[in-house]
């Protein structure tokens, strides 16, 4: 687990992740909740609105997402 889903905007489709451990781009991620269960790799990441290669534990970041997501998905790095 690298972290949890803490907002998500419809547009652009982006999901406000709190993270509890490092992603970069080129990452595959898994976002898995109630309703939710959706694989995605890591095109781009931000973090206030500033396109990063990488994010460590605690960064605020943003990641376009395929679909929904909701507040409280928890995030899982697929090795």
């Amino acid at each position: 687990e690298v972290g949890a889903v803490s907002t998500f905007f419809a547009r652009p489709v982006v999901a406000g992740i709190k993270l509890s451990g490092a992603i970069k781009t080129g990452d595959a991620l898994r976002i898995r909740g109630h309703t939710t269960d959706l694989t995605l790799t890591v095109e781009s990441l931000q973090i206030n609105n500033v396109n990063v290669k990488e994010a460590k534990q605690g960064d605020e970041i943003g990641v376009k997402v395929p679909d929904r997501v909701r507040p409280g998905d928890k995030v899982y790095k697929v090795t």
